[in-house]
């Protein structure tokens, strides 16, 4: 697949910033949402002969991606990868926070089995399975995947993505679900970024302080290991995502490059999908222009990532779920930009002078 793609063009800066500007208030004073407004504008004038005069959000959906890791032998998580199966299940039936969430917010949602470790054994149309594996190896002691099974990760995430915005969706949520993923996530970033792993380390859905300890130590294990192998890691992107990644967080990565492609803004979530954007902006920098970033989390690790993505959450509600739910929460912070965006009144416009 290739990774090769413009960056954003910047031909309608001024106008864009003009018309932000010059609506009935002072300069600045919406805050983050005249930032929000401006990228979704300048997404969305990409290819025009003009910049956009409006802001449209078209059947906004969240992909969830599910996945297991045999890490969650070591005893790392609060519940047993059997859980996947089950949540994915719930999903499916509607019963978890992403559906009431999705239900409030007029969100579509699509459930990727990745590869968990029990296969989902129904059909259910908002259910695509593109499994890589039943759930990757215990990176601690060896490779999480091949490269072979990353490459097609990358490949099913960006063909998903790809279809999901021919279907009609112009705003995509990533969201994941996988026992034991907050460690895969951990690991990929120590080993990328060269933080200490016990930054990167955080307590997940609420291990106990034994647990952490362990898992602290295990991971640290896991990016020596993978740094004796490589030298460099974040020259190597792809290998890192072998030795330590899940198989939903390459499918995400996946996603991330094809949203990118198709001119199509996405809405980060959590810890797991934040490292997930990370590892695609070394993959190809111009991403990051594409990416929206829900909340902020209390893991440690998405403190620190944000901060190497220069990111500035729209939202800080303390959670830690995962699932997607705070990229759905951020939905209606979008609808509102795109609706000053789109009708509030200019100066000359409600014939104030100031």
């Amino acid at each position: 697949m290739s990774y090769l793609f413009k960056q954003l063009d910047l031909s309608f800066h001024h106008q864009i910033t003009q018309r932000i500007d010059q609506k009935t208030k002072p300069l600045g004073a919406l805050g983050n949402l005249e930032s929000l407004a401006y990228q979704l504008a300048l997404i969305q004038s990409q290819g025009q002969t003009q910049a956009a005069e409006s802001i449209t959000l078209n059947n906004p959906n969240v992909v969830v991606f599910a996945g297991d890791h045999g890490i969650a032998d070591e005893g790392v998580s609060i519940a047993p990868s059997d859980v996947t199966h089950q949540m994915v299940m719930n999903f499916l039936s509607g019963g978890a926070a992403i559906n009431c969430f999705c239900r409030a917010n007029q969100v579509q949602i699509t459930v990727v089995d990745c590869g968990i470790l029990l296969p989902i054994e129904t059909a259910h149309p908002h259910l695509v399975v593109q499994r890589l594996g039943a759930r990757t190896q215990n990176f601690v002691q060896q490779a999480a995947m091949t490269p072979q099974q990353v490459e097609q990760g990358l490949e099913y995430g960006q063909q998903l993505v790809t279809k999901v915005i021919h279907s009609g969706s112009n705003l995509v949520m990533f969201g994941e679900m996988g026992i034991a993923n907050t460690s895969s996530a951990a690991a990929l970033l120590a080993a990328l970024s060269g933080l200490p792993s016990e930054i990167c380390v955080g307590k997940g859905t609420g291990i106990s302080s034994e647990q952490f300890q362990k898992k602290q130590m295990l991971i640290h294990q896991a990016v020596l290991r993978c740094q004796e192998a490589m030298g460099d890691p974040k020259q190597e992107p792809k290998l890192v995502l072998a030795e330590l990644g899940g198989f939903e967080i390459v499918q995400m990565v996946g996603g991330f490059l094809a949203a990118a492609q198709h001119n199509t803004p996405v809405i980060v979530d959590g810890f797991i999908a934040t490292v997930a954007a990370y590892v695609t902006t070394l993959l190809n920098p111009s991403c990051r222009d594409y990416m929206i970033f829900a909340h902020r989390s209390h893991e440690s690790g998405h403190q620190a990532v944000l901060q190497l993505l220069e990111a500035r959450p729209l939202l800080d509600l303390g959670l830690r779920l995962g699932e997607g739910t705070g990229a759905v929460l951020a939905v209606p912070l979008l609808r509102a930009t795109a609706e000053f965006y789109n009708t509030m009144a200019s100066f000359e416009q409600a014939g104030v002078t100031v």
